[in-house]
């Protein structure tokens, strides 16, 4: 019977984690690698809590109220957490229990030294550590005090860390159990922690050491800083050998206290570099048991090294695989479309399958794998060309993985005669295209007459016929997007641009002038749709019910709207808006994202803020006041230009860009809304697809087709069968993905590398980005993740993490722009210009160096930020 609570450490491996926990499982299967030495223990298992948990009925309503808590609410939560942690204190353990957990003690020895150590089920996981969130007893001496500090590890699973741990992880209490692991107590030279990937750049050839004197407590508690090692194939390339001060000993009767180190020992190295080899060397065979980086706390008694944990390192971006051993270097495609958060599988395969370049994936995002571009000369020249005019920093990230000696080989270009990669980044010769409105009227009626046959088509595709029409339908998709002509019309608007910003400030000092010669440009769907939200708001404004009704509508507003007076018209309005831009949402690239068709309650906000902030006509107004600058602008730059030398072939070759980029720059943003047009359309497919398999119980939700690749879904679909388990494990994999921030550039090694912007013409203190549309402007900063949560008021900056075209109906009512991702001629950049509003985009870690309501500058000509209050 005692078997079901006390289990031996060398009896456990990974496959008793419900039954030892996490860390009980580590240590268990760390025994059982050759030459890994961890100190001998049992564990006291998970059905030993279970059964004191049931001596105390109260515990559960107590678990009922901590659920229902807000994880933001520490005094509610440290209230609740203390009252269940006395509660299980409290209890008495019974007789078979306390004398199993005393019997198996007094086998290490009556007087030995243990460490009494928390073991969760949810802990140490490949997804999630939960270290530090329970608790750890250090030498404990006798079977009588052992047991008592397995109660009080029974307790700590409801620390209130450990609480606001599992809630912001969307971790049920009653699902995580713990167990308790005793060991015999190492008192070592010295401790510490090995990641055998950098924990900082996420290079996994490069380990780190982290050692201290005495105890490893002193390093966990930061108590002391540790003596810093860093070894990359077998030697010590880095090593910060700190003043050790401090150090925690054990004594002679149990418990630890902090000693003071001898002065002259401070300055010594915890480890020599052969044991500092040697440690990573043990942990490298531990990272290849366990499949994946880990942090690793060890002791050093007498040159031998104990291990007491191991645990995989959570933070690490998750590197591509391949095929080969080649180095590889991936450009982010996130950067690139504004969208950095985490794609589900079905809109990470849908994406590369109607893609035109290659592309891999890796943490729910999309990488570019850039190596043999970069490998030629030629090619890399036109690369680095390109990415630095549309974002500085993927550029210095590209330039410094280039520094690295032999990372990226040199290798001859295919073809000597061929053009660099990339296209051209402007300053020659004109894209060979007539500035002709009628390419773009040409190119927009092909676009909607492939989308509405598309439609047409797939209204009768159901079954295993849906799948082979989409597979047709990817091909069009991509013919679509590659169209010779397409693509010359898009380079014309952006080459004229950067022409434009490139001569007029040679010949006339004039700073990123295109900004205002491009405002109201015709034909942009992006700007228009924000336009037309005015519009909207028109509709709406006169009926003081329906906006009062609005306030707290929900995504069936629309249906209610009819009861309303005033309602009818304003839902008709409504509606046209849906009809026209109701594909699109924020995050639009993934097809698994909510549309505005499917969530319309996501637009409410903006509407509202166009009902309060702007008089009837605003849209109109506003089109009419951009495309008057622009052309008072274009009146003055070739008047100075005519005053120049050659002043007349300079103004006339001016005025020749200025036609070309006002006629070409608009169609600059179609592309972009033909593909989530018929991104919507395939997944309204799907969707009834996934209906049918729920109603013949083959699905439990539609949307679990989202954790599905295409191909996944088309074998669902053919063989009426799922592995649900399989849908479960992305879940949780999706989940992790949402806690990391991708890198601009990953290299194969696991370095995330980010660039910096190398500039000292800024104010000190000021964040630096990239300009990408002119002009100053201050006032209130306001900091929003989620557009359906915005509260503008004019003359209001908005500061966010990126804007993709969804966003574009909350440019009409700010005064500037601030981002964390974007380029030149990203999405957000161009409707800035449209609008006339300063923006700076590209600013690290702005939405959490500026805060919500603070006064800032924006300086959208100079690319940088100054926060004024």
């Amino acid at each position: 019977m005692t078997e079901r609570y006390v289990l031996d450490l060398h009896d456990v491996d990974e496959t008793h984690r419900a039954v030892v926990g996490g860390k009980g499982a580590h240590l268990g299967a760390l025994a059982r690698i050759e030459g890994i030495n961890v100190p001998g223990g049992f564990c006291v298992t998970t059905d030993a809590f279970r059964r004191i948990m049931a001596e105390s009925p109260s515990v559960e309503g107590l678990l009922d109220k901590l659920s229902r808590s807000n994880p933001d609410d520490r005094e509610a939560i440290g209230t609740l957490s203390a009252q269940i942690r006395r509660t299980i204190e409290e209890i008495a353990v019974p007789d078979d229990l306390a004398e199993a957990i005393t019997r198996a003690a007094a086998r290490l020895g009556e007087q030995t030294a243990c460490a009494v150590r928390s073991s969760a089920t949810a802990e140490d996981l490949p997804t999630a550590s939960f270290a530090g969130q329970q608790d750890t007893y250090l030498n404990v001496v006798g079977p009588t005090a052992v047991l008592q500090h397995v109660r009080r590890c029974w307790a700590s699973l409801f620390t209130e860390r450990a609480v606001t741990y599992r809630q912001r992880n969307d971790l049920d209490h009653r699902l995580v159990d713990m167990a308790v692991v005793v060991q015999r107590m190492v008192f070592p030279h010295a401790s510490g922690v090995l990641f055998t990937a950098d924990p900082v750049t996420g290079n996994r050839k490069v380990a780190t050491v982290d050692a201290g004197f005495g105890l490893g407590e002193a390093l966990v508690s930061g108590l002391v800083n540790p003596d810093v090692y860093k070894v990359r194939n077998g030697d010590v390339v880095e090593r910060t050998i700190a003043a050790k001060q401090r150090a925690v000993h054990a004594l002679p009767d149990g418990g630890t206290r902090q000693v003071t180190v001898d002065a002259q020992r401070q300055r010594q190295p915890a480890l020599t570099d052969g044991q500092v080899v040697r440690l990573v060397q043990l942990g490298r065979r531990i990272e290849e048991h366990f499949g994946r980086p880990q942090d690793i706390e060890w002791c050093l008694v007498d040159d031998g090294f104990h291990v007491v944990q191991s645990r995989p390192i959570t933070t690490l971006f998750p590197v591509p695989e391949t095929d080969d051993q080649d180095n590889h270097v991936y450009v982010s495609v996130g950067h690139q479309q504004m969208m950095t958060d985490p794609m589900k599988p079905l809109g990470l395969s849908v994406w590369k399958l109607t893609a035109m370049a290659r592309m891999t994936d890796a943490g729910g995002r999309l990488f570019v794998d850039a190596t043999r571009t970069l490998s030629s000369p030629a090619s890399r020249a036109g690369l680095l060309d390109l990415v630095g005019r549309g974002d500085p920093l993927t550029r210095d990230a590209l330039e410094t993985v280039l520094e690295r000696e032999d990372f990226v080989p040199t290798l001859p270009d295919p073809d000597p005669n061929a053009a660099p990669g990339g296209p051209r980044a402007g300053g020659g010769a004109p894209t060979p295209i007539e500035t002709d409105p009628a390419v773009v009227t040409g190119l927009i009626e092909r676009s909607q007459a492939s989308i509405a046959a598309l439609r047409r088509d797939i209204g009768t595709k159901t079954g295993p016929a849906l799948f082979d029409f989409l597979w047709d339908a990817f091909e069009e998709h991509k013919r679509v997007l590659a169209d010779p002509l397409s693509m010359q019309a898009i380079m014309a608007g952006m080459e004229a641009t950067w022409w434009l910003n490139d001569k007029l400030r040679e010949w006339l000092g004039e700073k990123n002038a295109a900004d205002t010669l491009t405002l109201s440009a015709p034909g942009n769907i992006t700007s228009e749709m924000g336009l037309a939200l005015l519009d909207v708001a028109d509709a709406i404004r006169p009926h003081t019910q329906v906006v009062e009704f609005l306030q707290n509508a929900d995504d069936g507003f629309l249906d209610e709207l009819p009861k309303l007076p005033g309602g009818t018209e304003v839902r008709d309005a409504v509606e046209a808006y849906l009809d026209r831009y109701g594909m699109r949402c924020a995050g639009e690239i993934d097809i698994t994202r909510p549309r505005w068709r499917e969530r319309p309650g996501t637009l409410v906000p903006a509407i509202l803020d166009n009902v309060r902030n702007f008089e009837p006509g605003a849209a109109r107004r506003r089109f009419e006041q951009g495309r008057q600058e622009a052309w008072k602008k274009e009146q003055d730059v070739l008047s100075r230009l005519r005053a120049l030398p050659d002043g007349e072939a300079k103004a006339d070759e001016t005025k020749r860009m200025i036609d070309r980029v006002r006629t070409f720059i608009g169609y600059r943003e179609y592309p972009k809304y033909n593909i989530v047009s018929r991104y919507f359309v395939y997944k309204q497919a799907l969707l009834e697809e996934a209906d049918r398999l729920v109603r013949a119980q083959v699905l439990a939700d539609t949307e679990d087709i989202f954790y599905l690749t295409f191909q996944e879904l088309q074998d669902v679909v053919c063989s009426q069968h799922v592995d649900d388990e399989l849908i479960r494990q992305r879940k949780e994999a999706f989940r992790t993905y949402q806690a990391l921030t991708p890198p601009r550039v990953l290299t194969s090694d696991g370095e995330t590398v980010n660039g910096a912007y190398r500039r000292d013409d800024v104010p000190a203190g000021a964040l630096i980005g990239l300009p990408v549309s002119g002009g100053t402007v201050e006032g209130r900063a306001r900091v929003i993740l989620d557009m359906a949560h915005a509260d503008l008021e004019a003359g209001d900056i908005l500061v966010t993490a990126f804007t993709d075209p969804s966003w574009s109906p909350l440019f009409v009512g700010i005064a500037g722009l601030v981002t964390e991702v974007g380029g030149l001629m990203t999405h957000g950049a161009v409707i800035a210009r449209e609008y006339g509003l300063p923006a700076v985009v590209g600013v690290d870690q702005a939405t959490r160096l500026i805060r919500d309501g603070q006064r800032i500058r924006v300086h959208g000509s100079d690319g940088y930020v100054e926060i004024l209050s």
